[in-house]
This record gives C-alpha cells, structure tokens and sequence, in this order.
C-alpha cells in the first residue's frame, strides 16, 4: 500500500527547508477534523527505518503533545522527546514501530482530562478521536499490524492520565501504555477509583516519574494489586533527579520502548 501523499505530506516540504531536528521519514496532515471536539489538529507519523525497504506491518503507538516529539523547531520551549532519534538507534535492536503524534489544542487542559465532572474534562471524546477518526486513517493508510496487542498509547503528564485512562476504557484496542510523570492528581486522584473499578487489561504498563516531581508509587500499587506484575506486565522507573519537561521524558523514553515493544 502506498503512502497517499496529497493527504499525507513530507514533513520538510510542508514544514519548509529551514532548521528542523527531524530524523528519518516523518509525515503530516496538517488539520484533521476532530467530529467528536469539533476542532482541528495536525497528525505526525514517524515510519520506521526499514518501512520503504520491506512488505512488514508494524505495532502503531499513539503519542500526545505531538508537535512536541520530534522537531526542536516547534517543540515546548525549543524542546523535543527526540521519539525519532530514539527509535533510529532502538532499530539496532529489531525494535521498531509507527509512532502517531497526536498534536496538542489550547483545548488540551480538558481533552486530556477524562472525568467530565471535574473542570469539564472531553477525554472520552479525545480518545474517541483517536479511536474512531484516527486509528482507520493510519491502518487505512500504512502497513499496520491493528490489532490490541501492537496498538498502544504514551505520553506525559496530562497525556500519561490519557493514556493510562485509554488502555483501561478501551482494552479492545489498546495493548499497552506508556505513562510517563503522570498527572495524577486531577480532580483530587480521580483516577485511582477509576482504576480500582476496572476489570484487570492483558497487555503491558511502563509508569515512570523523577524524584523532583510527584510520585507515581500509589498508582504502581493499585496496579500490582489489581494483577500486574513488575518487570512482567508492568515496571515503574524513577529517575533520581529527574524533572517534568521534554528532556527527562527524551531519556526515559528508550527503556520504556525497549519494556513495552520487546516481544512485539
């Protein structure tokens, strides 16, 4: 299947020939409706290394902040989780996968928020988003392997809250999850009885968070007692120094591909 590329543009043509960070092939569709927000966003997809030179598929991981992943230029404050750079030297390993960068909105307080009674959170539409708009689009367009076992989600902060929220809502699509320096205190630790309430999800947790932000060694324990064993299905990392920004993110984000994409 070939890429449509009126509908998905090189990311350096679209972007323009000035400075850029990016490695390897990264596409865009700069503006994608969102029927459930009503709202537009641009979608990033990264292809691995050896997409134009096989007939594989591929895992597909489901990324927030986008524009925050791969390209200094529009990233945070000049930052990057350098997802690109990252899954070029994991290849070495046989680890690859299509990663989908979902961009952020000024709406992102709320769309990564999934209790509707707290500060009105649209989660369940984000993530309908994601599941219903975007997912067809990508296993429409590229060689994906659709399935729950190679579709999973990651992010931080607010965007780790999401993703955690998606592998539990939606156990029929999501596999695993990447969580990383997750906002759990929204709505007072709204997310731990909704965990709590949850029937036990095949598939594989990563949790992580720095020792200069809060912890997330409640939510581990929820997991383990819910089923979920450490260095099994599920392994929470804390990094002795480690902030809540795009750098801290950048390094923990090899062995968190390395533990979630391994046997995929």
């Amino acid at each position: 299947m070939t890429i449509k590329e009126q509908f998905w543009q090189e990311y350096r043509q679209w972007r323009g020939y000035g400075y850029n960070t990016v490695t390897g092939e990264l596409r865009v569709t700069p503006g994608l409706l969102s029927p459930q927000l009503n709202n537009q966003r641009d979608v990033f997809v990264l292809l691995p290394p050896s997409y134009n030179t096989t007939d594989r598929r591929y895992p597909v991981i489901y990324m927030h902040d986008g524009q925050n992943l791969f390209d200094r230029a529009i990233g945070f404050a000049g930052n990057e989780w350098e997802v690109d750079e990252t899954l070029a030297r994991l290849a070495d390993e046989s680890i690859e996968a299509i990663v989908v960068g979902i961009a952020n909105t000024d709406k992102r307080f709320q769309e990564y928020n999934p209790f509707p009674n707290v500060w009105g959170g649209t989660g369940d539409k984000y993530l309908a988003f994601i599941v219903d708009t975007v997912k067809p689009i990508i296993d429409r367009d590229f060689r994906t392997l659709p399935d729950h076992d190679h579709t999973g989600t990651i992010g931080s902060s607010l965007g780790g809250l999401i993703s955690l929220f998606a592998f539990f809502q939606r156990p029929d699509v999501f596999g695993f999850a990447g969580v990383l320096s997750p906002a759990f205190w929204i709505g007072g630790g709204a997310i731990y009885p909704y965990i709590e309430q949850q029937p036990f999800v095949q598939g594989k947790i990563y949790l992580d968070n720095g020792t200069r932000e809060p912890s997330a060694r409640r939510m581990k324990h929820v997991l383990i007692k819910k089923g979920y064993r450490l260095h099994q299905n599920l392994l929470h990392v804390v990094e002795t120094d480690g902030e809540h920004n795009e750098a801290a993110w950048a390094r923990r984000l090899p062995d968190a591909l390395r533990f979630l994409l391994k046997s995929k």
